[in-house]
């Protein structure tokens, strides 16, 4: 029983992993955002925290409500229950997330702009970092030249955390991930021209730039804002007899 204890508690850490701020496209988990798991024989409860009480609500709720789906996944986690704390709009998010009543239901005439189409925006964000990290490696460590780069496709870019990264970035805009599928595309696949592919990459450059700044600002944000109290707390209250 014991073993099993553990291994729900590892699928419940691993699934909150899957659940990634839309903005900063790094898991809520390795930004400090969970503040503590508690599982017991009815389910599961985490506590969210941010780096600030005025986060947007429409990222909050995102994070949130993804929460709530990848938790829902693990098998026999029982009920899930995710909370959002010390937000202006924590009790307005966590009333909606436990009734299922979506964001549009949630702030109702407030919901500025449909989920569906913030996500898309911020996964293309991170296919263009990513695809600028994949391509400077290989810049950096191999003879290639800026003016081969039209050319390059996926199965010459050197295996590691780099090409996984950008591999799983264009599954989720719906580009091809085949080893001759070009690199250098727009976030519709166009390959990106000869002329423009020094453009292109300032601009990734600066995405990438952004994206890593403002990670890196909202953690130190969140670690003065809690005073450096930890999270991701785990409390397991079922009997392991």
């Amino acid at each position: 029983m014991i073993a099993v204890a553990q291994s729900l508690q590892s699928e419940v850490v691993a699934a909150l992993a899957t659940v990634v701020d839309p903005e900063l496209d790094q898991p809520i988990t390795d930004l400090g955002f969970v503040r503590s798991i508690r599982i017991d024989r009815t389910g599961v409860t985490v506590h969210l925290r941010l780096p600030t009480s005025f986060c947007a609500p429409n990222f909050a709720y995102l994070m949130a409500s993804d929460a709530v789906d990848a938790l829902r996944r693990v098998p026999d986690v029982g009920k899930v229950t995710v909370l959002l704390d010390d937000h202006h709009d924590s009790d307005k998010i966590n009333a909606g997330l436990a009734a299922d009543a979506g964001y549009v239901g949630t702030f109702g005439s407030e919901a500025e702009q449909d989920l569906d189409e913030l996500r898309r925006i911020f996964q293309r964000k991170a296919h263009t970092a990513a695809m600028e990290r994949s391509v400077m490696a290989l810049l950096r460590s191999t003879g290639t030249t800026v003016e081969q780069l039209p050319g390059l496709t996926l199965g010459q870019l050197p295996g590691g955390s780099h090409k996984d990264a950008l591999l799983r970035r264009r599954a989720a805009i719906g580009l091809g991930i085949r080893p001759d599928d070009l690199v250098l595309v727009d976030d519709d696949g166009v390959p990106v021209p000869p002329d423009a592919v020094p453009a292109r990459l300032r601009f990734a450059k600066a995405v990438r730039i952004s994206v890593e700044g403002n990670a890196h600002f909202c953690r130190g944000l969140l670690a003065t804002r809690y005073d450096n109290e930890p999270g991701g707390l785990i409390t397991d209250t079922r009997r392991t007899t």
